[in-house]
């Protein structure tokens, strides 16, 4: 007999929690079994006044409400808010019935404003030490890496920088200044809509766009991602490994003994810094590049006595510093009665004159051992390609972080954090499933045929976040 159902018809009762229209394997609900934010409240209390205006959203909710929609690949608040009007995940999520009004979609960006950068990287932290807490992290062996972030502009909005003009206009401008500034491009492209977004590019044949950088720290056991940070595009990698590593070591309360990365970061300071700091570096050196008929690996620095010798033995003694090095400069006399001055000497020059870098001697050892890298150590770098890569990846493809979805570094750093703080909970929620499973399985063998969420409730499995 051929059914009909009437749609019109008016609901009188719904009884029962909206939980038991949600699927168990629902992400939201695995992410509520390892999520709480009780704390959050009290964080947040000396931004809101106590007995004057209007009641303000639950913190607890608008924070949901943002994880709910990076855990769903809607980063936009309007199309949030579009979809938890008629998503019963996202209501019982947040803690809404079905009669209750959402919040307008303004109030998140006010939020945003409110609490600031930092607050958010104080969620993000909080996971970090439950993922450490629930031993999916040790915080020993780490990988670093970096990912650009295109910014929320158009290339109608990048104007050009006559810096030839300025200079014109400005006789007594800095000339050296204004060389740099005709040789990099960066110098020339500025974005007028979002001025904390810069001109980047991920390859030497790509063009150059606005863009942020995201540096990231990933624990090599899950891959929980252990600190996060977001700069400008035009910063080097290698200018933050070190604070960021510093800031993972104090998030978790561990050492770290190893770290890898990729060529990028291939510099003495960076290897100097992990020394001085007992971290293991496994970073392949890149080799010295030959711009001279005599390049700088022909001379040989003598850490011990502060000197560098030429191919013929030539002292060359240590002379004004610049950053992150020191110029070398021999005896003009010397070069003089050289054979090798015509090929030694620039044009007009009548002595040689190199830089060394401060933290050469660990520059050195990093080539020579990565000439003789164990199996451990290929080992490591294999699984940093896809451990710290392939958070960026996931970042990008699964939680709407390919594209910035506001203006503004400190936005953009707010939508990092949540990115990171979505990757770290679903670890969590996965780490507890498995938990989950073995201790049923252990149960149905004894006799004991319950579900998981019951056990987790008789047992007090739940990993606070």
């Amino acid at each position: 007999m051929l059914g009909r159902k009437e749609r019109g018809q008016l609901e009188l009762f719904i009884t029962g929690s909206l939980r038991q229209l949600v699927p168990g394997d629902h992400i939201l609900a695995r992410v509520d079994r390892v999520l709480d934010l009780s704390w959050l409240h009290d964080e947040v209390a000396d931004l809101y006044c106590t007995d004057n205006g209007r009641p303000g959203i639950d913190p607890e909710v608008a924070v949901r409400l943002m994880l709910a929609g990076l855990l769903l690949g809607i980063v936009h608040d309007r199309k949030l808010m579009r979809e938890a009007q008629v998503n019963l995940a996202i209501r019982w999520f947040i803690g809404y019935g079905l009669h209750e009004a959402l919040p307008d979609h303004s109030s998140l960006t006010r939020i945003r404003q409110r609490w600031g950068a930092e607050r958010f990287r104080r969620i993000f932290e909080r996971t970090v030490r439950a993922c450490v807490a629930a031993k999916i992290a040790a915080g020993e062996i780490v990988h670093v890496d970096a990912s650009l972030i295109r910014a929320d502009v158009s290339w109608e909005s990048l104007a050009v920088r006559h810096v030839e003009a300025v200079s014109r206009a400005n006789s007594g401008a800095d000339e050296e200044a204004v060389k740099r500034g005709r040789q990099s491009g960066r110098y020339k492209k500025v974005c007028l809509t979002d001025p904390d977004a810069t001109m980047a590019t991920n390859g030497r044949n790509r063009r150059l766009e606005p863009a942020y950088k995201q540096h990231a720290v990933v624990d090599d056991v899950r891959g929980v991602v252990l600190d996060v940070e977001v700069t400008t595009g035009e910063v080097n990698e290698g200018q933050v490994i070190l604070e960021r590593l510093d800031a993972a070591a104090a998030t978790t309360g561990k050492a770290i003994t190893t770290a890898t990365a990729d060529a990028g970061y291939a510099y003495g300071k960076v290897y100097g810094g992990l020394e001085r700091r007992g971290i293991d570096p496994v970073i392949p050196a890149k080799a010295e590049p030959i711009k001279s008929p005599v390049p700088l690996r022909r001379f040989r620095y003598d850490a011990r006595h502060d000197i560098a010798k030429c191919p013929r033995g030539k002292v060359l003694r240590p002379g004004r510093q610049i950053k992150h090095g020191r110029f070398f400069h021999s005896r003009a006399r010397d070069c003089s009665r050289c054979s090798m001055a015509s090929l030694c000497l620039s044009k007009g020059r009548l002595n040689k004159a190199i830089v060394i870098s401060d933290d050469h001697p660990a520059l050195l050892r990093a080539r020579r051992r990565r000439e003789r890298w164990s199996e451990e150590d290929q080992r490591l770098y294999r699984r940093h390609r896809w451990r710290s890569e392939g958070f960026h990846g996931e970042a990008k493809t699964w939680h709407g972080l390919a594209r910035a979805v506001r203006r503004g570094l400190q936005n953009m750093r707010i939508q990092a954090f949540l990115t990171a703080t979505v990757v770290n909970l679903k670890r969590l929620a996965v780490a507890l499933l498995r938990l989950l499973c073995r201790l049923q399985g252990a149960l149905q063998r004894l006799g004991c045929p319950r579900g998981v969420d019951a056990i987790a409730h008789s047992r007090g499995l739940h990993f606070a976040a």
